[in-house]
């Protein structure tokens, strides 16, 4: 299989050379012990004073901001070529008042940062670790994602790249004719390009599919164009159910006292902690602290496979990029696909908590259960509290992936120099906090939905809506009535990302998933 330059640009995040005026911020890096991964202090002022040219060049109508007429403009005098999205993509990146342009200060923070996402892209193709990129990783990066390519072939890709529109002029990242890059020509031909969702990134930084807090509402994870076409994907989604099996197995018994708690705690019935697992051990014995177990366990594998193949097919409907998504289109694209998912297994969810509150002896099994629910309520029951179900996907999947990707990038920012793998403990912190935060803000419906699934389990409980229950439950208990049983709900947290990280860490292995 032969690979087009435009291939490599892609995956790459290749850009543009900067020439003249425009190459002023990639300032060569051979003096004062700086190398590729920064400079020394001596050379911040001559750099800002550089980056004030360029600031200069670009801003045509010398108003003291960079918009998108600007930047096509100026880039345009300097012989560059960006298309119309590109620029758009510079700007949003960088607007942090969100005026619709850049000024001198957005625009140093905006290459600053994009800088240290092309050391990250730098350091994954140099292979050899020596500073410089030739023909022979470049051959081997591209066969890591699957595309083989003659060492010709390579030379001439290092060679000749063409930039922005196909008619645009030809460019040379490789300068000096060596046939290799060093960190100073990535650098300039890149400088002004957008860069978004790198490999290495997506590679290190899963959060869905290992992390497992009982709740499966989170946007679900990217995957590597290596991962898809060497296969990886379906074992990574297989090594992230059974680390949820694990899990959601070792925290059943918290699981199993928030549902009671939310169901039967009330101001006349403040069941705490331990008076919850007393009571239940009373009833049924130790054996009943893990009702509900088993179909919470059942249906991970058909809602985790059921939301990934919705989440790729929402994505080539609304025509993004599969690698390039941006936070609101995961968001988009994630939410329809739980709420897919959710529809198809809903009723699982139904049968979930009414083996959570049986009493002993109530059903002989699930399917006992399923068939006496049938019978005596129709089929109507195994839809009960669908609606809250649904509107809290969105504040449970936003808040989640929006702290995620907040932690993610703080970090990525700060200490992300050689490589985009964060390590285990900064991995479990992030999972952690998004989670929590995430089932914070979607528990009072959470709460609701689970009552209303338990109401004919209820004796003598009325037939109530989403509305009326949120009415009731303000009325009688005030808002704190809304979150009973969040204490064990957050309680398991923590066991449950821990362990579900160390199962799932162990099948990857078992299944033969490399970790770089």
């Amino acid at each position: 299989m032969v690979a087009s330059p435009s291939r490599l640009q892609m995956r790459c995040c290749m850009g543009v050379r900067m020439t003249g005026a425009a190459a002023a911020p990639a300032a060569s890096s051979g003096g004062g012990g700086a190398g590729p991964c920064g400079r020394s202090a001596c050379e911040a002022p001559e750099q800002e004073r550089r980056l004030r040219a360029l600031f200069q060049k670009l801003d045509v109508n010398r108003d003291g901001a960079l918009c998108i007429h600007d930047l096509a403009e100026g880039l345009g005098r300097l012989g560059l070529h960006r298309t119309e999205l590109d620029l758009l993509k510079i700007v949003k990146a960088g607007d942090k008042d969100l005026d619709g342009q850049l000024d001198f200060e957005e625009f140093v923070h905006y290459l600053q940062d994009h800088e240290k996402k092309l050391r990250l892209v730098f350091k994954s193709l140099d292979k050899k670790n020596d500073g410089r990129i030739d023909a022979q990783e470049i051959v081997q990066s591209l066969r890591d994602l699957g595309v083989k390519i003659s060492e010709q072939q390579a030379e001439k890709i290092l060679k000749r790249i063409r930039t922005g529109h196909f008619w645009g002029p030809v460019t040379y990242m490789d300068k000096n004719g060596t046939m290799t890059i060093d960190w100073n020509e990535w650098r300039d031909y890149h400088l002004l390009h957008p860069v978004e969702n790198i490999p290495e990134i997506i590679l290190y930084w899963k959060h869905s599919t290992i992390f497992d807090v009982g709740e499966n509402l989170t946007v679900p994870d990217e995957f590597t164009v290596e991962e898809r076409q060497t296969g990886m994907w379906w074992r990574h989604l297989v090594a992230g159910g059974g680390a949820g099996a694990v899990s959601r197995t070792c925290t059943a018994p918290l699981d199993r006292l928030k549902v009671l708690m939310q169901v039967h705690a009330s101001r006349s019935n403040n069941m705490c902690i331990i008076g919850g697992f007393t009571q239940m051990i009373r009833e049924g014995g130790p054996r009943s602290l893990w009702r509900g177990n088993g179909i919470n366990v059942l249906k991970i594998a058909p809602e985790s496979a059921i939301k990934f193949m919705a989440y790729e097919q929402i994505k080539r409907f609304i025509g993004t990029d599969q690698e390039m998504l941006r936070i609101h289109e995961r968001l988009l694209a994630g939410s329809l696909a739980g709420a897919i998912a959710q529809s198809s297994i809903y009723p699982m969810e139904v049968l979930k908590t009414r083996m959570a509150l049986r009493k002993t002896g109530q059903y002989s099994g699930m399917l006992d259960c399923a068939k006496n629910i049938l019978s005596k309520e129709g089929m109507a029951a195994f839809y009960k509290g669908y609606i809250p179900n649904m509107l809290g996907i969105i504040p449970y999947a936003g808040i989640d992936l929006a702290v995620y990707e907040t932690l993610k990038n703080a970090w990525l920012q700060r200490y992300a120099v050689n490589s985009a793998d964060p390590g285990v403990f900064v991995l479990l912190a992030c999972g952690t906090i998004s989670s929590t935060c995430g089932q914070l803000a979607s528990y009072p419906l959470a709460l609701v939905r689970t009552r209303m699934q338990a109401q004919a389990s209820v004796e003598g409980a009325p037939e109530v809506t989403m509305r009326g229950l949120f009415k009731h439950i303000l009325k009688t208990e005030g808002a704190f009535g809304l979150y009973r049983g969040l204490a064990p709900n957050f309680m398991k947290v923590i066991p449950a990302v821990s362990i579900s990280y160390v199962v799932y860490e162990n099948l990857k292995m078992t299944l033969g998933v490399q970790s770089r």
